[in-house]
């Protein structure tokens, strides 16, 4: 049986998950992923993101379109969900807010840090991850004592 398509949302039968569909006119060329969380939460992000992509919601939760990866080196706080491939967990999601500019997506840091914010959770970043801004604070610094060789 094929998945039907209504309101936005590819059903499929088969594992009881429901793919949201972004519209054709907008360029999903980084895949797409999507983030969930309550309602009330959702009230809360949507109203201090500056910047928003596709945005769905039926009665309990609310579904960010993020670039797919973007749970990669994150742990997303509870009682967030991350869906890979935007499969959700929700039957009548629907859009309810189109992006601000031409992409779909929603910047995925500022919304990872909100979510945080929101739940009150401490934002987390794995054990083994190493970048520019970790290899820069595990630098070994300077003592704050005198100068080796004073000038002279």
């Amino acid at each position: 049986m094929a998945p039907l398509l209504s309101r936005g949302v590819r059903h499929d039968d088969a594992d009881r998950l429901s793919r949201l569909e972004v519209p054709a006119a907008l360029p999903t060329t980084l895949g797409c992923d999507a983030v969930g969380v309550p309602a009330h939460y959702g009230i809360r992000l949507l109203a201090r993101m500056r910047s928003t992509g596709c945005v769905f919601a039926d009665g309990a939760w609310w579904w960010w379109i993020v670039p797919a990866g973007s749970d990669l080196d994150l742990i997303w706080p509870l009682p967030s969900h991350y869906a890979r491939g935007a499969r959700v967990p929700a039957s009548g999601a629907r859009l309810i807010r189109r992006p601000d500019g031409p992409s779909p997506y929603t910047p995925p840091i500022p919304l990872y840090l909100m979510t945080c914010q929101l739940t009150g959770t401490a934002p987390r970043w794995p054990v083994g991850v190493t970048g520019s801004a970790r290899g820069w604070a595990e630098r070994p610094r300077r003592s704050a004592g005198p100068p080796d060789d004073p000038p002279g």
